[in-house]
C-alpha cells in the first residue's frame, strides 16, 4: 500500500471510528427510552441489563453503518478538498479516482462484512433478546404491569392500584378492560379487590388470579332493536383465572411476535421457510377454491332433472316445481349466497395475513442484501460530495448527510410498509431507497471525478418574486413621476 493510500485511510478510519461511536451510542439511548418502562424500577441485576443492551444493539447497526459511512466520507474529503490537498494531488497526477480507489477496497469488504454481520450476528442476537425478555418476565411476572397505569397487553388493558411481594406478584386494586375483537369498543370489563400473578420457568403462561370482584360483558344480539337496548351481563365471582400469553406482553410496533421468526434466520433458513410458507399458501388457495365450488346438494319431491335438458333462464327451471319447493329453492339459495360470502371475506383475511408472513420473510431476506449494497451506495454518494462542496468539520457536511439519509430511511421504510401489506413485490419495496439514490451517486462521482462542478440554479424560483417586485416599484415610481410633472404644470 502507498503512502497516499495509507494517508486517506488512516484519516478515514479516524473519523468513521468517531462518528460510529458517537451515532452508536445516541441509538442506544433511544433503545432505552423505548424499553424504559421494562428497565426502570424493576430492581434488574446490573448484569441482566448490560445483557439486554447487549442483545439488542446488533439490530442498530444497519442504521448507524450506512450513516457513519456518509458522514465520514463528507467530512474526509471535504476536509482534503477544503486544505487543498487534492489540488497538490492533483499537480501531482494524481486524480481524484485514483485517490479514492484504496478507500473503495476498503469499504468494499466493509460491506461483505455488513451482509456477514446482519446474516449470522443480528439473527441470533434477535432470538436472544426476545427470549431475555420472556425470561425476565417469567421471573419477575409483576413486570409485565405497571402500577398505577393501564398496560396492554394483546387486546386486553390492565390496570393496578398498588403491587406487593417478594416479587411484586400480589396486586391491588384490579381493573381490566377486554376489547372486543369484532369493533364494538369494550366488550368486557373486569374489577377484582385482589390479584395474584403465578408464572412457570417452563410455560409460556402467565396466570392471574383475580378474587373478589365483579365481571361486566356486553351483548350484542343481532336483531337491531334488542341491540338499541344495550344490554349487558353481571356477574360476582370469588376467583377468576386468566391466562396471558407472555409473547404479547408490552409488544411494541418495533418488536416481533416470538411466533414471527422472519428476523432470527440467515439466508439460507428464509429460503427454506418462504418455500414451505409459499406452498402451504398455495394449498390454501386451492382448497379454499375447492370449498367454494362444491355445490349444495338438496332434495325436492319432484323429478330430477336430466343433465341433457337445456333451459333458456332460471324460470324455465323454476317452472317445474310447486310454490312451496319455489320457496325453499329461493331460501336455500339465499342462505347458500350468505355462507359464500361470509367464507370468502374469512378466507380473504386468513390468506392476506398469509401473503403478509411471506411478505416478511422476502423483506427480511432482501434487506440484508441493502444493508451491504447501502454502505457502498452511501460511500459513492458521500466521498464525491465532499470533494465538491469543499467542507469539512461538522458544520455542512452533517446537514447534507443527515438529508441525504432520512430520505434514504424514509424511502426504505415506506418501501418495506408497502410491501408488507402487497401493494408492491417485496423486492422492489426494499430496494426501492437504493433504486432512486443510485442515480444520484452516479451522478456525483461522475461530475467529481472530472471536475465538473455542482451549480444549483434557484433562478425558477426567484425569478416570479423578482418580476413582481420590479413590476410594483416599477409602477409606484412612474405614478410619482406622473404626480411630480402635473404638479410642476399647476405651478407654472
Amino acid at each position: 500500500m502507498k503512502i497516499l493510500d495509507r494517508y486517506i485511510l488512516k484519516s478515514f478510519l479516524i473519523t468513521f471510528t468517531s462518528v460510529f461511536v458517537i451515532l452508536f451510542f445516541i441509538f442506544i439511548l433511544q433503545g432505552i427510552w423505548l424499553f424504559i418502562t421494562e428497565l426502570a424500577g424493576k430492581n434488574l441485576d446490573f448484569l441482566v441489563v448490560v445483557k439486554f443492551l447487549l442483545f439488542y444493539s446488533p439490530k442498530i447497526v444497519p442504521l448507524v453503518l450506512p450513516l457513519s459511512i456518509l458522514l465520514a466520507s463528507i467530512m474526509t474529503f471535504g476536509s482534503f478538498a477544503e486544505n487543498y490537498e487534492f489540488a497538490a494531488m492533483k499537480s501531482a497526477g494524481i486524480s481524484l479516482k485514483r485517490a479514492m480507489k484504496g478507500l473503495t477496497v476498503f469499504i468494499l469488504v466493509l460491506s461483505f462484512a455488513a451482509f456477514f454481520f446482519a446474516n449470522n450476528v443480528i439473527p441470533k442476537a434477535e432470538y436472544k433478546f426476545i427470549n431475555l425478555r420472556k425470561e425476565i418476565l417469567q421471573t419477575k411476572p409483576a413486570m409485565a404491569i405497571a402500577e398505577g397505569q393501564f398496560n396492554t397487553i394483546g387486546n386486553s388493558n390492565i390496570k393496578v392500584d398498588k403491587k406487593s411481594g417478594e416479587k411484586g406478584e400480589l396486586l391491588n386494586g384490579v381493573t381490566m378492560h377486554v376489547k372486543s375483537n369484532q369493533g364494538f369498543g369494550n366488550k368486557t370489563v373486569i374489577k377484582a379487590k385482589k390479584g395474584v400473578l403465578k408464572s412457570d420457568d417452563n410455560s409460556n403462561i402467565l396466570k392471574l388470579d383475580l378474587i373478589d370482584g365483579y365481571y361486566y360483558e356486553d351483548i350484542y344480539p343481532k336483531d337491531y332493536e334488542e341491540r338499541n337496548r344495550v344490554p349487558f351481563a353481571k356477574a360476582y365471582f370469588k376467583k377468576y383465572t386468566i391466562n396471558i400469553d407472555l409473547s404479547n406482553l408490552n409488544k411494541s410496533d418495533e418488536e416481533v411476535d416470538i411466533a414471527n421468526t422472519n428476523n432470527m434466520l440467515n439466508v439460507n433458513e428464509l429460503g427454506f421457510t418462504i418455500d414451505s410458507l409459499q406452498k402451504n399458501y398455495n394449498k390454501d388457495v386451492v382448497s379454499f377454491a375447492d370449498n367454494i365450488t362444491q355445490g349444495v346438494e338438496f332434495t325436492l319431491k319432484a323429478k330430477p332433472i336430466s343433465k341433457e335438458s337445456k333451459y333458456k333462464n332460471a324460470e324455465e327451471v323454476l317452472s317445474m316445481f310447486s310454490f312451496q319447493e319455489k320457496a325453499r329453492i329461493l331460501d336455500l339459495a339465499k342462505n347458500n349466497v350468505s355462507s359464500t360470502d361470509f367464507s370468502i371475506d374469512s378466507n380473504k383475511n386468513d390468506l392476506f395475513e398469509k401473503q403478509k408472513n411471506i411478505n416478511k420473510h422476502w423483506i427480511a431476506l432482501h434487506d440484508k442484501f441493502v444493508v451491504a449494497f447501502s454502505c457502498l451506495l452511501m460511500f459513492f454518494i458521500g466521498a464525491p460530495l465532499g470533494a465538491i462542496i469543499r467542507k469539512g468539520g461538522l458544520g455542512l457536511p452533517i446537514v447534507f448527510a443527515v438529508l441525504i439519509f432520512i430520505t434514504f430511511h424514509f424511502i426504505n421504510t415506506f418501501g418495506k410498509k408497502v410491501a408488507q401489506e402487497n401493494g408492491m413485490p417485496p423486492f422492489l419495496g426494499t430496494w426501492l431507497s437504493s433504486m432512486i439514490l443510485s442515480p444520484l451517486a452516479i451522478s456525483l462521482t461522475y461530475r467529481a471525478t472530472n471536475d465538473i462542478g455542482v451549480m444549483v440554479n434557484f433562478d425558477w424560483i426567484t425569478q416570479p418574486f423578482q418580476k413582481l417586485y420590479n413590476k410594483i416599484f416599477n409602477n409606484n415610481d412612474n405614478s410619482e413621476n406622473t404626480e411630480h410633472t402635473e404638479h410642476n404644470d399647476n405651478t407654472n
